[in-house]
């Protein structure tokens, strides 16, 4: 038997904010209204954090442009001066710091360092986090035990090493004892456990792909954000070291950069003008790898952040 129009109930939907009269604000829109609701005092604090990190290297700008009587003057001058070419070329024409040949000898070292040691560290964490074999946790502990161990304990033994090697004052002395860094393989086997699921792993198996195929398609292209971190860090740390380059690389004229500019230090008279525009051509290497993978290392510090 039909029903009658009466008798046939039609449900409305209601608009979400419809009973309490206010329209609900869209999730992304509610989140960046949280995110603007920053305090004055938070703006402050950042802002100020960013002048006390920059003045530092706006300071070195200062006296590398400027001549060796500024740095005594008072009061200080705080606006560049038209010297710093000038600086410069004095610099580059020191014999004495071979400035040149040590930042050629840094860039090569750093450069082959840092390639080799995202190389190793990434493929040594895909092994102990995706593949199973006997003794694995038992290595990794004696990895991450060679962390604890202080770098000038070495010395004398690696020195050693390198002597009967035959290495010594060439750059293989510094680039070898340094292709492989427990910290780099501790950071990329965490990273791939957390961001390559094992699933993965297994199709592809089933689809025959072997151990290295699995590796360069699918584990090294997910590791780009933390192969971009460590290699800034890696690179940075290696063109800042001084002690080891010191130890092992005697010959004045094959230095680093950092011994190119201990060089500059003369023994009774200190020209700050020129350590100081030594310093910024030192520091330009630096920023150029920062800008150049700028976006991959942000996008791998924030990666473990917490999403809201």
């Amino acid at each position: 038997m039909p029903r009658n129009n009466a008798d046939t109930a039609v449900i409305t939907p209601v608009a979400p904010g419809a009973i309490s009269g206010r329209p609900r604000k869209p999730k992304a829109e509610g989140a960046a209204s949280r995110l603007w609701k920053a305090s004055p005092l938070t703006f402050v604090t950042l802002i100020a954090a960013a002048i006390v990190s920059f003045f530092p290297f706006y300071w070195m700008v200062v006296i590398a442009s400027r001549t060796n009587d500024a740095i005594g003057s008072v009061p200080p001058p705080l606006t560049p001066g038209g010297n710093l070419i000038d600086n410069a070329k004095r610099v580059l024409d020191n014999e004495n710091a071979a400035f040149l040949t040590g930042l050629t000898n840094s860039l090569i070292i750093s450069t082959v360092v840092t390639v080799a040691v995202v190389f190793f560290s990434s493929l040594a964490g895909f092994a102990f986090a995706k593949l199973r074999f006997r003794g694995q946790n038992a290595m990794l502990l004696i990895i991450l035990a060679t962390m604890m161990v202080p770098v000038q304990l070495g010395l004398i033994p690696l020195y050693q090493m390198m002597v009967k090697f035959g290495w010594q004052n060439q750059l293989q002395a510094v680039i070898v004892p340094s292709l492989v860094s427990a910290w780099g393989v501790f950071m990329m086997r965490q990273y791939v456990s957390q961001t390559v699921p094992d699933e993965l792993i297994e199709a592809s198996r089933v689809d025959g792909a072997s151990t290295w195929r699995i590796y360069w398609s699918i584990v090294m292209p997910a590791l780009r954000p933390a192969a971009a971190v460590l290699g800034l860090f890696i690179f940075m740390q290696t063109w800042n070291d001084f002690l080891w380059p010191l130890t092992v690389l005697q010959d004045p004229a094959n230095p680093t950069v950092q011994i190119s500019l201990r060089s500059l230090n003369q023994a009774y008279y200190t020209d700050y003008s020129q350590v100081f525009a030594g310093t910024a051509l030192a520091t330009v290497p630096l920023a150029i790898v920062f800008i150049l993978f700028g976006r991959q290392i942000i996008s791998g510090i924030m990666e473990g952040a917490v999403k809201a």
